[in-house]
């Protein structure tokens, strides 16, 4: 039986304009109250230990959350998920605006992790649903992943500019606000996706776990997506503790490295239509490979600068975009019929990873070097390129 989606009836523009503020705001809330995690303890009446709980609280719901939404958009549909994820995150943002206790703080973080990660599980099965055979996929998941990357690094300037202005409730007013207009607008606009054949049977994640092709293009995701993590995380460290920049020069230096994963996202669905997905993997893992020569280059033969550091990331940036803007469609392209489980799974997944291997890169090695970014992304590169090696050997 062939599978029947109801028609999107969306321009890309429309339906990036309607998606997008979900993916914006499920990352943006992961870490925008960063810069006043300080002065939050004397506030709330607890330790500096339970507020930075919190912001792990937020990660671990994000992906594992995922995997209890996804199957539930395969069962009743895309927009229901969606619509009640995005209200859970609207009042969660607004309760954690008016919260005087941190366990209230923590219960709230913790519904509104939940609220994203329906909302977020919705959204890129919606994308799977809609744009599968399209080539616009292309440059959804490209923007889309793009934005995951590279917006929790942006997200600290934008709480601390909003928080000098308002103090540090208004991070979570601005975030339950945007939240509640960007609801409106799907509660009026977002068509239900769900192939109509979906909800027929309980779609089991036992033969997608069992898949290489899943594994290795997940793995060629967190690769990516650990990469830009790792560089975030030591960024600050390098570029103001040693190489002198001021916040204002780093935030620039910062800004060109997006700039770069823009402009690529723009002109990505052409590489992929003339490599194909299996090409543009390979080459976003080889530029991954020159990022890191670069970088290392860079720490051994001399000081940190903007050459040294930022530089090489662009290089990095290109290989990011042309990975994530091929790995959804690679990983869930024989799972089309549980989209929303398939893609619980390759985010929970991706998550963890980089949670896991790109928190143990920063802290095992220097985190005021480039050395972590060189570990995480050359050894991550090496993984997928044996595994598609081996997929493409066993299919001969």
């Amino acid at each position: 039986m062939s599978i029947q989606t109801p028609v999107w009836g969306r321009s890309l523009f429309a339906a990036m304009l309607l998606m997008a503020p979900f993916d914006i705001l499920a990352s943006l809330a992961m870490d925008i109250y960063l810069p006043v995690v300080p002065i939050m303890p004397e506030t709330l009446g607890t330790t500096p230990v339970v507020i930075q709980l919190t912001l792990t609280v937020y990660m671990l719901m994000l992906g594992l959350g995922q995997i209890v939404f996804g199957p539930i958009s395969d069962r009743i549909g895309r927009r229901p998920v969606l619509l009640g994820g995005a209200v859970l995150f609207v009042v969660a943002s607004f309760c954690l605006a008016a919260v005087t206790t941190a366990s209230a703080f923590i219960v709230f973080r913790f519904l509104q992790a939940a609220g994203a990660a329906a909302a977020l599980v919705a959204t890129f099965a919606t994308v799977r649903d809609v744009y599968a055979d399209r080539p616009e996929a292309t440059t959804m998941y490209g923007t889309f992943s793009s934005i995951l990357a590279f917006v929790p690094a942006l997200g600290p300037i934008v709480g601390a500019v909003i928080a000098e202005g308002y103090g540090w409730r208004a991070i979570f007013v601005t975030l339950g606000a945007a939240a509640l207009i960007a609801t409106v607008a799907a509660l009026m606009n977002w068509s239900e996706t769900r192939p109509v054949t979906a909800g027929m049977s309980r779609p089991s994640p036992l033969r997608m776990l069992g898949s290489g092709r899943f594994w290795t293009y997940t793995l060629g995701f967190s690769a990516a997506m650990g990469t830009f993590f790792v560089f975030f995380s030591t960024a600050p460290r390098v570029m103001i503790g040693r190489a002198g920049l001021s916040e204002v020069e780093f935030s620039l230096a910062f800004a060109t490295v997006a700039i770069a994963m823009i402009v690529t996202t723009r002109f990505a669905k052409f590489f992929v239509a003339r490599w194909g997905v299996q090409g543009s993997l390979v080459r976003g893992m080889a530029l991954l490979l020159v990022g890191a020569f670069l970088f290392a280059a860079g720490e051994i033969g001399a000081v940190p600068s903007f050459l040294t550091f930022i530089v090489p990331m662009w290089v990095m940036a290109v290989g990011i975009v042309f990975t994530v803007s091929v790995t959804a469609n690679g990983a869930l392209e024989e799972f089309g019929h549980m989209a929303g489980t398939a893609v619980a799974f390759y985010f929970c997944i991706q998550s963890l990873c980089v949670g896991i291997v790109g928190t143990l890169a920063v802290v095992v090695l220097p985190g005021d070097a480039a050395w972590p970014v060189v570990a995480y992304s050359s050894i991550m590169a090496c993984i997928v390129l044996i595994a598609l090696y081996w997929l493409n050997r066993r299919d001969i």
